[in-house]
C-alpha cells in the first residue's frame, strides 16, 4: 500500500513536466505555423532565400528548445511541487500514527504563502493530535487501573465472605465496603458511556421546563453520604428558579461539579452552591475552600482525559469536567472555573431560553 502511494506522489512530477512541455511545444509550433501562413498569405513579405533561412532558424530553435525546455520544466516543476510532496508524505506519517511528524518551513517554501499557512495548520494539527494521544494514553493506563481496583476489592472481600465464620460486625464492614466498590465502578462506567453519547449529539433534545432549585437539592442529597463523611459545611443560597433544558443532561453537570467540589474540599471545609439571575439568563455557582487549581492547569481541565491532580490521590478519570462543558455546551451556555487564594469555584451560565 505504501508503495502505491509513493508511486502516486512521484508520478505527478512528470505528468505536470509533460503538460508544462506539451503547452510550450504547442506555443512554438502555433507560432511557426502563424508565420508560415502569413508569408504563404502575402502579408509577409520576404525573399526566397530569406524565407528559407528564417525556416530553417525556427526548425533549430524548435529541436533546441525541446530538451532545453524539457529540462526546464522538469528543475520548476520539481521546484514547485516539491512543497505538496513534502506535505503529503508527512500526512501518509501523522496517519499511520506517528504524531511527532512536523513539516519544517524551508526557504523555497517561503516563497509560497499558501504553503506556509498549509505548513503551520498541519504542524498544528499534529500538536493537537499528539496531545490527544498522550492524554488518551494516561487515561487508559489510568482508567485500567482504577476499574481493576475495586473489581480486586470486591473479590477479596466476597471471598472472606464466602468462606464464613466472621462477626456480624465485620460481615457489615465489608458488604460496605463491596457496596462503596461497586458504585464506584458504576460511577466510572457511566461517565464513559455518558461522554460516548453527548460527544456523538448535535442537537438538544427533550427540553422541558422544570425546578432547577429542587434539581440541586436532589443532587446533593445524593451526595449526602459523602459530604457528611468530611463534615463540610454545606452552605445553600437559592430560592426557587424554573429553567428550560434537558433535565437528565444537566443532572449530569451538578453530579459532576458537586462530587468534584465535595472530593477536593479538606475535612471540616466549605461547599458553597449558589443560583441567581444574570445577563444572559441564569447563572449557577458551586465552590469549595481549602483547595486551588494551578494558574496553568485552569484550562485543560476540560479536556477529555486530564487530571489536574497528576498524583492520582484522588478518585477521578478526567471525564467528568470534559462532560459537563459538552452539555453546557450543548444548552448554548458557558461554564468557567476560577481558583486563587484556596478557592476554587466554578460557574455555569445557561442562556434565558435554554
Amino acid at each position: 500500500m505504501k508503495t502505491k502511494k509513493k508511486t502516486g506522489q512521484f508520478g505527478m512530477l512528470p505528468l505536470f513536466t509533460l503538460v508544462m512541455f506539451l503547452t510550450l511545444s504547442l506555443n512554438a509550433a502555433i507560432t511557426a505555423v502563424i508565420v508560415f501562413l502569413l508569408v504563404r498569405g502575402g502579408i509577409l513579405s520576404v525573399s526566397g532565400a530569406f524565407f528559407h533561412v528564417a525556416w530553417r532558424l525556427i526548425e533549430v530553435h524548435v529541436l533546441i528548445s525541446l530538451p532545453i525546455g524539457l529540462l526546464v520544466s522538469l528543475g520548476a516543476v520539481a521546484t514547485l511541487l516539491r512543497p505538496v510532496r513534502n506535505l503529503i508524505e508527512s500526512m501518509d506519517r501523522l496517519a499511520s500514527g506517528d504524531f511527532h511528524t512536523r513539516i519544517n518551513v524551508g526557504s523555497v517554501m517561503r516563497r509560497y504563502p499558501t504553503f506556509v499557512a498549509a505548513a503551520e495548520s498541519f504542524n498544528k494539527m499534529a500538536e493537537q493530535l499528539e496531545s490527544t494521544e498522550l492524554l488518551r494514553s494516561d487515561f487508559i493506563n489510568n482508567f485500567s487501573h482504577e476499574f481493576k481496583t475495586p473489581i480486586v476489592s470486591i473479590a477479596g472481600f466476597a471471598k472472606l465472605l464466602l468462606r464464613g465464620n466472621l462477626p456480624q460486625e465485620q460481615q457489615r464492614e465489608y458488604l460496605q465496603i463491596i457496596e462503596e466498590e461497586s458504585r464506584r465502578l458504576s460511577y466510572m462506567a457511566t461517565n464513559v458511556l455518558n461522554l460516548t453519547k453527548v460527544e456523538n449529539q448535535t442537537i438538544l433534545t427533550d427540553v422541558s421546563e422544570y425546578n432547577l432549585s429542587e434539581q440541586l437539592r436532589s443532587c446533593i442529597l445524593l451526595l449526602q453520604r459523602d459530604w457528611e463523611r468530611k463534615d463540610l459545611d454545606l452552605q445553600l443560597d437559592f430560592g426557587e428558579y424554573t429553567i428550560h433544558a434537558n433535565e437528565e443532561l444537566l443532572k449530569q453537570v451538578w453530579i459532576n461539579l458537586l462530587d468534584n467540589a465535595i472530593k477536593f474540599a479538606p475535612m471540616g471545609h466549605t461547599v458553597r452552591v449558589g443560583i441567581g439571575r444574570t445577563a444572559a439568563g441564569v447563572g449557577v455557582v458551586i465552590m469549595n475552600t481549602g483547595s486551588q487549581i494551578p494558574a496553568d492547569k485552569q484550562e485543560k481541565i476540560f479536556n477529555k482525559f486530564y487530571q489536574a491532580d497528576e498524583s492520582h490521590v484522588t478518585k477521578g478519570n478526567g471525564v467528568g469536567l470534559a462532560i459537563v462543558k459538552r452539555i453546557v455546551e450543548l444548552h448554548g451556555g458557558t461554564v468557567k472555573v476560577s481558583s486563587e487564594n484556596e478557592v476554587t469555584t466554578f460557574t455555569v451560565e445557561l442562556p434565558q431560553g435554554s
